[in-house]
């Protein structure tokens, strides 16, 4: 056998291990986001459940391998040449799709990359045999459209449905517990426990280890006939446990309920979606043994059909177990697969938050509309009824709920109706996304129990629909990256193949060691400490001393019409800019969130001075902007005269605040009023130049375009001493406080 077939065996070894690493970063908030966001345990806790559900599920994992196999495409129809440019092809798509979106910290369906990517890569290589060797066989002779097409639509249509079940089941129980569930929860509790767990029972039997070899067939067709004996004797049997449990031995089973949810959903991740990530690598595997055992009974490989990927064969029980020990070390220790998290949760967080996402026109009409239809049906219901649902539908406080995203009634919901969901979906065979599903009810079960509030709906629904519409892009995306990889390797032959395989290298060690930069987090500042208080007022007086010298690189460069100099200068305030938004939004805010009353002068005071930094830095942009279109429009620049007039204040700024922050530094303030007194004085002498310049030349059109040019640079100028000194004056005030 040819070195090239090694070669891409190796490939896609080390393509594989890439792929677990990836998909379960992308997939691990399928299992893990109700836990995490209902703050059930610790995280590491939380954790160590879904890696041991990994593990076994993992471990058990089975047929559901053939859908890399043979579940897009016929292999009779390709040669063992052509199947491995196919699987490479899958694979370098998949790895870098999948990163990408780990990366910008968005949960997408790997099953669905994985199909599209099958479908694009058969779609290339049959274009190519068609192409090179034409006949009579169509393009269908080579893809099981009609497979392909069944998993789709099920795919998206699991979409809606699992939204307005969400919904719907979290409206009702919201309705039946209230968030003030404790009295309500001691009478109904064990039923409630008891319809979670065996929802999740049969889930995990049904789901995650129907195919397993954990159940031998017989027991699996006994249980299969018996389901709803089953599922009765489960629901008595669970009564009588969760009220045990809740009575006698004093254990929350709400907890147990949600940590056995996401053990179960674990345990069906693993053993479902792990051909995702190793199937491609696993059917490759085959091939070659097949191919081997070929080419010692004398056979030619390039007649080589693939006909025996056909037969399903049982997955090495070593690869499955190793990959579920990778899984497990990607869910300790994935920095990815927390952000990925972190986006539904925060999307599903009850309250005000930090919004990741901005808004668009689609999200503002679903929530006007939204709003209408409820004042409508506010006003259609009798008031008796309206009043029994404002009372259940009170939320907690802030200082009620804690620090979690959301209650634990809410975390089982959204486990047991998407264990519910994906278990009436495997036993009528329908192909679904877990991460669809998952998703799509903890975001139904966020808008019913009012955790979209109208401070923050549009912003949550913004975030959902740009969720779905990376589903759209991964689906499009994988199909013609695989398509087109497949026709790469296909006409580039061994060239090709070398090419695409240093390509997705270079990709994937660039990504993981280079390119990947943590998430801004929520940095408190401790306004009860004296000192961590001054040195945010020194840091941002450092900050103005910098606006200032930008300031005087602008007037310097608009003299000597220095193109490049005014375009860096652009770049350096945008990035001023970006890092004050970046300080009001993950540090003002979050601090200001839950400040105490004996703070609020201080924090007033704080918030005071990133505002002023904000407006500051917001005139230092106008001016370099002006500059730069003046000079990029090939204008005459300012006359000497002008220019040594707008140098003359910027040389006065100069003197005056670097010594002032001198001041606040060393803490001595004796000085500090005659400076403020002589940097006043700078607005008066603003107006005197601004009115002497107002008297344009009317028959000299870039004369007035100069007078217009300085009068705007003046009066931002002026904008901007005013600002200056009252954020100095606030500075200042930090230090008597």
């Amino acid at each position: 056998m040819d070195t090239i077939y090694y070669v891409i065996y190796g490939a896609l070894m080390i393509l594989s291990i890439f792929g677990l690493i990836v998909g379960v970063s992308n997939d691990a908030c399928n299992f893990l986001n109700s836990s995490l966001g209902s703050k059930v345990a610790p995280r590491h806790v939380i954790i160590s459940v879904a890696a041991v559900g990994v593990v076994l599920g993992a471990s058990f994992s089975s047929g559901m391998m053939e859908v890399a196999r043979s579940g897009v495409f016929d292999p009779s129809m390709f040669n063992f040449h052509q199947v491995m440019i196919l699987f490479l092809a899958v694979m370098i798509t998949n790895v870098i799709l999948l990163d990408i979106f780990n990366t910008l910290g968005l949960p997408t369906s790997t099953t669905v990359a994985l199909v599209f990517a099958l479908l694009g890569s058969a779609l290339g290589v049959a274009y190519y045999n068609l192409d090179i060797m034409p006949s009579e066989r169509m393009l269908d002779d080579y893809i099981n459209f009609e497979s392909a097409g069944s998993i789709i639509v099920g795919i998206f249509a699991s979409v809606g449905i699992a939204f307005v079940s969400g919904s719907i089941i979290m409206w009702f129980t919201r309705l039946l517990f209230s968030f003030r569930y404790a009295q309500a929860y001691k009478k109904i509790g064990p039923l409630w426990c008891a319809f979670a767990f065996t929802a999740i029972s049969y889930f995990a039997i049904f789901k995650g280890l129907k195919d397993s070899s954990l159940i031998d067939a017989d027991t699996m067709q006994l249980l299969d006939q018996n389901q709803e004996l089953m599922l009765l004797g489960a629901f008595i049997a669970w009564i009588f446990i969760a009220y045990l449990l809740e009575n006698i031995c004093k254990i929350n089973t709400l907890k147990l309920t949600v940590l056995a949810g996401t053990g179960s959903l674990a345990l069906a991740f693993a053993g479902n979606d792990l051909v995702n990530f190793i199937g491609v690598f696993m059917a490759a595997q085959n091939s070659m043994e097949l191919t081997e055992q070929f080419i010692s009974a004398g056979g030619n490989i390039d007649n080589m059909m693939m006909e025996g990927l056909l037969v399903p064969v049982e997955a090495n029980v070593y690869y499955l177990v190793g990959a579920g020990l990778v899984m497990v070390l990607v869910l300790f220790f994935s920095k990815k697969a927390r952000r990925v998290t972190d986006t539904e949760i925060k999307l599903a967080k009850s309250g005000a938050a930090k919004e990741r996402f901005g808004s668009c026109q689609a999200a503002r009409v679903i929530v006007r509309y939204s709003l209408k239809t409820k004042k409508a049906l506010e006003k259609i219901a009798p008031d008796s009824v309206n009043r029994l649902v404002t009372n259940r539908f009170n939320a907690l406080s802030a200082a009620e709920r804690g620090d979690s995203s959301f209650d634990l009634i809410r975390a089982s919901v959204n486990l047991t109706v998407a264990a519910i969901l994906i278990s009436i979906a495997t036993s009528f065979k329908l192909p679904l996304s877990t991460t669809y599903v998952t998703f799509m009810v903890a975001m139904g079960s966020s808008l019913s129990d009012q955790a979209w509030g109208r401070e923050s709906a549009v912003y949550r629904i913004t975030g959902v629909l740009t969720v779905i519409g990376g589903w759209l892009v991964t689906a499009l995306a994988a199909g013609l990256a695989a398509f087109v990889i497949a026709l790469i390797m296909s006409y580039g032959g061994y060239a090709g193949i070398v090419a695409m395989i240093i390509f997705a290298g270079a990709i994937l060690i660039k990504s993981t060691f280079f390119a990947y930069t943590q998430k801004e987090e929520d940095r408190i500042l401790e306004l009860d400490k004296q000192a961590a208080v001054i040195d945010f007022g020194i840091n941002s007086a450092d900050r103005l001393v910098r606006m200032i010298e930008l300031n005087s690189s602008c007037i310097n460069a608009l003299e000597q019409e220095d193109l490049s100099s005014l375009r860096s200068l652009k770049k350096k305030a945008r990035k001023l800019h970006k890092k004050l938004v970046d300080i009001r939004e993950n540090e003002i805010e979050p601090t200001l969130q839950f400040l105490p009353r004996e703070l609020a002068d201080r924090g007033q005071l704080v918030f005071h001075i990133s505002e002023l930094s904000l407006q500051a830095c917001e005139k230092l942009q106008v001016i370099i902007k002006t500059a730069h279109l003046h000079i990029d429009n090939n204008h005459v620049a300012i006359s000497e005269s002008q220019s040594h007039e707008l140098l003359d204040h910027v040389q006065l700024l100069s003197r005056f605040y670097p010594s002032i922050v001198d001041m606040l530094n060393r803490e001595d303030f004796s000085e500090l009023k005659e400076k403020m007194a002589s940097a006043e004085e700078l607005r008066g002498d603003f107006s005197e130049r601004m009115t002497r310049h107002l008297t344009l030349s009317q028959d000299d059109l870039s004369c007035a375009r100069n007078n217009l040019l300085f009068l705007t640079l003046l009066n931002e100028t002026r904008g901007f001493v005013s600002i200056s000194n009252n954020l100095i004056a606030c500075i200042s005030e930090l230090h008597e406080n």
